[in-house]
């Protein structure tokens, strides 16, 4: 399982878990060239990162969420690329409740 999360600047910080070992392993890339494999996928994707150096070696992860720079998060089912206003209610992921 794989978290994507966009900084300014070019910047994307990678997290990796295995929640069968609860194994966790988390880096940050700079280089555009890297971050390429990551462009058009969708969450649930499978992506082989070979790309990202030596110890991505034979490794492929699946997308499993994400943010954008500005902190909004990836939703499942929602299949464009732009922003849109969702209508969310208590207990749904992504929820917050603006008064109390």
């Amino acid at each position: 399982a794989g978290g994507l999360s966009s900084f300014g600047g070019g910047t994307m910080k990678l997290n990796f878990a295995y929640p069968a070992t609860g194994c966790q392993k988390s880096i940050d890339i700079d280089d555009e060239k890297k971050l390429r494999i990551f462009y058009d996928k969708r969450m649930s994707n499978l992506v082989e990162i070979d790309e990202l150096g030596p110890e991505g070696k034979g490794y492929g992860v699946k997308i499993s969420g994400g943010d954008d720079k500005q902190g909004f998060p990836m939703v499942q089912g929602v299949l464009t690329d732009g922003r849109v206003r969702l209508l969310l209610s208590k207990g749904m992921a992504s929820f917050r409740e603006r008064r109390s």
